[in-house]
């Protein structure tokens, strides 16, 4: 009998999320699948984002429900109904002990013990929802950490540094639908393809550059930047391009993939800063180290630090590692 041989890789073999997720498990013997579900259920969450999206503006879903969220930022309708979209497909995984959603004043945790796993999800269900009614990249940016005991969950599973994190990622909304994720091994993008449902690889073994070309960071504030931060701008200015979206996302990716720097530091109008730890700094911060970049507060690295309460914020610069150096060496002077 003659058997034709099959070439795998070749471009006809299409590697999904869900089975490089999987394929991930062989890589850690100790491997359950809680977090192979657990990530199952993020994907999905975001298949649903991504279609709500792109249907918000015949729908009615833009504009304000008049409502406030714990922030005290206005809340957008499609903010409300991601969070929603992003809550129940994590606690019918079974696979979360502990929620701690940008929307939310409050940390939830699974009553039912029968329905409880040991992980701990922060998220933010629609980052840069500012821009949603202009039709600008938007996205959903999230963290995974183990629950200590999750019999017994307390804040103390909270309040804990970024070096603890075991998986983070992002998913962006905008011309394509793209997830972009680590579990610790490197950092990889996969591409929705709308046709089949699914997400495809597209983008692997992500490694930011060295040294990029680009800089990010709003100069509408730069008033209120403190000594260091202005020195840095001022020098970076004179070598660099300027680009900056204003959505999270969007500019993380841009600088995961083109390298350079991405900043958005305390300043004198908000001296801790404006993005919140848990969910924004934090993930961002695991991914881009992942891909062989830096970041940091500027005197502290960012997955160093301790944050005091669940909605807490930080300033933050990241990305390509020789670039963060050079800020951080303004602090120094």
């Amino acid at each position: 009998m003659v058997f034709d041989e099959i070439q795998s890789g070749t471009g006809e073999d299409l590697l999904t999320l869900t089975r490089w997720v999987l394929a991930q498990q062989q890589y850690a013997p100790e491997a359950t699948g809680d977090l192979t579900i657990l990530l199952t259920a993020i994907q999905f969450g975001c298949k649903f984002v991504a279609s709500k999206v792109k249907q918000a503006g015949l729908i009615n879903l833009l504009g304000l429900t008049g409502a406030a969220n714990v922030q005290g930022e206005d809340v957008k309708k499609l903010d409300v109904l991601a969070n929603d979209i992003f809550r129940n497909a994590l606690i019918a995984s079974g696979k979360a002990c502990i929620l701690v959603s940008e929307e939310d004043e409050n940390a939830m945790v699974i009553k039912n013990p029968e329905q409880r796993g040991k992980y701990i999800v922060t998220f933010d269900p629609l980052d840069g929802s500012s821009n949603i009614d202009c039709g600008v990249s938007i996205g959903t940016i999230f963290g995974i950490f183990k629950v200590n005991d999750s019999d017994n969950p307390t804040m103390d599973d909270l309040i804990r540094s970024g070096r603890e994190m075991i998986a983070s990622g992002y998913c962006m909304y905008g011309s394509y639908c793209e997830m972009i994720l680590s579990v610790g091994n490197g950092v990889n993008g996969f591409t929705l393809d709308p046709a089949i449902g699914e997400f495809i690889m597209t983008h692997p073994n992500i490694t930011i550059p060295p040294r990029g070309k680009i800089y990010s960071v709003n100069e509408g504030n730069y008033k209120y930047f403190d000594e260091p931060c202005k020195k840095y701008v001022d020098q970076v200015k004179q070598k660099y391009s300027a680009r900056y979206v204003g959505s999270m996302v969007s500019d993380i990716h841009r600088t995961l993939l083109y390298g350079g720097i991405f900043g958005y530091p305390a300043d004198s109008k908000s001296k801790r800063g404006k993005l919140r730890i848990l969910y924004e700094v934090f993930p961002m911060a695991y991914l881009v180290e992942q891909a062989g970049g830096k970041a940091t507060t500027g005197t502290q690295n960012a997955l160093d630090i301790i944050p005091e309460h669940i909605h807490d914020r930080s300033g933050i610069w990241l990305g390509s590692k020789e670039d963060v150096e050079e800020l951080e060496a303004c602090y120094k002077q």
